[in-house]
């Protein structure tokens, strides 16, 4: 697989409005999550699309010049990424199967979510999670070892 190739794959969005990338062998990766390599620095340059088990997909150099299409999802998915409140605590969670409702506090205040299975729990480089709930709202925890231990050991039950 070339990762380095911006034009050689297509992306769509599944029925559970999930990313999928076809890659240039034609082979179906759903759930893709685009990572800024500069977010602040070039937003635009450095996109790596990373797949579910958190290995590096397709490396994008320059969001402009993908194909129309392509640049508007991955636009619309940054955006919901970067608007992806922190995870600060874990407070409850109505059942260690799924679908689970979570109490949590994040930085932008308290909120409770539905995570509908253990696979929109996604584990980033360095440590940091991803976790999708049933709406669509991505919440983030930079480093799991950042939190505190009732959290860590709720969160360890769905990982």
């Amino acid at each position: 697989m070339n990762s380095h190739s911006s034009n050689d794959f297509q992306l769509e969005r599944d029925a559970f409005g999930r990313l999928v990338l076809t890659d240039a062998q034609g082979e179906r990766h759903a759930g893709v999550v685009p990572v800024r390599a500069f977010p602040l620095s070039a937003p635009g340059h450095g996109v790596s699309l990373v797949g579910s088990e958190g290995r590096e997909l397709v490396w994008i150099d320059s969001v402009d010049q993908l194909p129309a299409q392509a640049k508007a999802l991955l636009e619309e998915e940054l955006a919901v990424r970067d608007f992806a409140p922190t995870l600060l605590r874990l407070h409850g969670v109505s059942s260690f199967g799924v679908p689970s409702t979570w109490t949590i506090s994040t930085d932008r205040g308290d909120t409770t979510f539905v995570l509908k299975a253990e696979e929109d729990i996604r584990r980033l480089e360095g440590g940091a999670l991803l976790i999708a709930s049933a709406h669509g709202v991505q919440f983030r925890i930079p480093d799991v070892k950042t939190l505190d231990r009732a959290s860590r050991k709720l969160l360890e039950r769905f990982l």
